[in-house]
């Protein structure tokens, strides 16, 4: 189902949920952390936290134990736990977490195609303020 984007003005609401539907979806997949772990987890299928560590630079690991416990409790990510000696801990990207392939899909195309675009509007826009 479409999103309408031309809502009338006297629809307009102070709830932003309702003003823009796609804000949770935002807050829930594109905050600062999640989306290079969600990434990285869809990029390079199961892996244990060092690994996520590794290849996702400048987190600190509170910060992605916090936001790998945030991904598990709203089902993007799987936690895998095997008892065994020392303990290990893997993390994927759940049934749900694959769903958001095509948008990251989709963001990665729109990025390669306009993100230099992007950079000259902002020389531009800097140029005329200096």
């Amino acid at each position: 189902m479409p999103i309408e984007m031309n809502r009338p003005a006297a629809e307009a609401t102070a709830d932003p949920e309702l003003a823009c539907p796609i804000s949770p979806v935002v807050d829930i997949v594109f905050s600062r952390w999640t989306s290079p772990i969600l990434w990285s987890l869809q990029a390079f299928g199961r892996q244990r936290f060092v690994e996520l560590e590794r290849r996702i630079e400048n987190i600190t690991p509170k910060v992605l134990t916090q936001r790998l416990r945030q991904l598990e409790r709203d089902g993007l990510v799987v936690r895998t736990y095997h008892p065994e000696v020392p303990p290990r801990v893997e993390y994927e990207i759940s049934e749900l977490g694959r769903t958001l392939s095509p948008l990251f899909s989709q963001i990665a195309e729109w990025g390669a195609a306009n993100l230099e675009r992007v950079e000259r509007a902002r020389r531009q826009y800097d140029d005329a303020r200096a």
